[in-house]
């Protein structure tokens, strides 16, 4: 006897079996159809807007903490609460020292410029850099270098201009190589740089220009002043964990009360990503959720159609049952039905997704890359499978209740 799976007899049954009934076909079909590509077009859509909120913190370390000086909250020896904390050099060294979790670091100063060269001029935030700046606010290089260990150690008169900045002073020629006057002192531009990320530190990157720390300290009197502190702790290691250690050391150096929160600000960026992260799950679950419900409608239908083929067959079943027909071979029939009902939909449906958002893809495509829309071939084999599986699963009742039909009461019916 002959195997129904390769029986090309029993696949032009099929195809005539779903061809009587064009409407009621077509319907369950569309169900699967629509079904199929609302849940494709929901995980690709949710990559790409992940992709679109990615772009924000591109460039910028997940595992860094930010440490910056506030006011006193309260009076403490012989001070008066109000009193705005300067954090310097001391209170980096100390932070340093006492935390070897610490990957990369860099102490960051702020003044704002005047930045000329020969006839053109801007305005510009000058930022004072440590080397290991780029490693956490990580720079688009157009030209030349970022500020290096050395050139900090030796107090170099050089400087990096941001993107924007370089475009006013240049105009049709590289920027790399020429000195630049800042609040009156010459710097040689090393190289250009622009931001990756949409965090801003200050001014954006394009509009700044870098110079090392050590060069702005000792080049506009400002000591030993640390405006800000940035670190980023080894992967094993969480920044928050330390925010309290770091609070300690900082009022160890200063007249400060040993417990008042307001003398400093710690930021944990981290926490920042996991919110982040916490968002494109959910964004993700829904995506599921609803698509899941839409599939459901579908698979309901190809249960329902197949309860009615097999209403209508039940006199055909019997006959087939009286001849010999096994049971096996009643299941397999109603099965193979189900399952080539969903899986050409199922197909369609994944292909019309695809189609949908690759348009999107190409639509919200920009400078930066665009934004990626598109499903994965791995996720649209796992779709379909989930559709075939459940599809062949709604046609599974009905198919044993096929099975269990008696010749005599099938050639009965009417």
């Amino acid at each position: 006897m002959k195997n129904p799976i390769f029986d090309i007899e029993n696949w032009r049954e099929i195809g005539t079996t779903l061809a009587q009934n064009k409407t009621r076909t077509f319907m369950t079909a569309f169900g699967i159809f629509w079904g199929t590509a609302i849940l494709a077009m929901l995980i690709g859509g949710s990559r790409g807007l992940k992709t679109f909120m990615s772009r924000n913190f591109e460039g910028f370390a997940t595992n860094v903490a930010i440490v910056f000086p506030g006011r006193t909250t309260k009076s403490y020896a012989g001070f008066n609460k109000g009193m705005e904390l300067e954090m310097n050099l001391q209170d980096v060294i100390n932070i340093r020292r006492a935390l070897p979790q610490i990957d990369q670091s860099s102490a960051v100063n702020y003044l704002w410029g005047n930045v000329l060269y020969g006839q053109n001029s801007t305005s510009a935030q000058l930022t004072g850099v440590e080397s290991g700046y780029d490693k956490i606010f990580e720079p688009k290089m157009y030209e030349g270098r970022f500020i290096n260990e050395a050139d900090n150690m030796q107090s170099r008169k050089v400087c990096v201009l941001g993107k924007k900045a370089a475009d006013e002073l240049f105009v049709n020629e590289t920027a790399v190589g020429h000195d630049v006057s800042i609040n009156g002192i010459y710097y040689k531009v090393i190289g250009v740089a622009g931001q990756t990320s949409e965090i801003r530190m200050g001014a954006e990157l394009d509009e700044s220009v870098i110079i090392p720390y050590n060069s702005m300290r000792a080049n506009y009197n400002l000591g030993t002043k640390v405006d800000m502190f940035m670190m980023t702790f080894k992967s094993e290691y969480s920044p928050g964990d330390y925010e309290e250690t770091v609070r300690r050391l900082i009022a160890r150096n200063h007249p400060v009360a040993p417990d008042d929160r307001g003398v400093m600000h710690y930021f944990d960026v981290s926490e920042q990503f996991k919110m982040v992260d916490n968002v494109f799950l959910g964004i993700t679950l829904l995506a599921l959720v609803v698509g899941a419900g839409t599939l459901l409608s579908g698979i309901i239908g190809v249960g329902n159609i197949m309860w009615i083929i097999v209403r209508e067959r039940t006199h055909e079943i019997g006959i087939r049952r009286a001849i010999g027909a096994k049971p096996r071979d009643i299941i397999i029939q109603i099965l193979s039905e189900s399952m080539v009902l969903t899986t050409i939909a199922g197909i369609a449906g994944i292909c019309f997704a695809v189609i949908l958002l690759a348009g999107a893809e190409a639509l919200f495509n920009d400078e930066q890359g665009g934004i990626h829309f598109l499903l994965t071939f791995k996720q649209s084999i796992y779709i379909l499978i989930t559709f075939l599986v459940l599809g062949t699963a709604a046609g599974l009742i009905p198919a044993i209740k096929a099975m269990k039909i008696k010749p005599i009461e099938a050639l009965n019916d009417k």
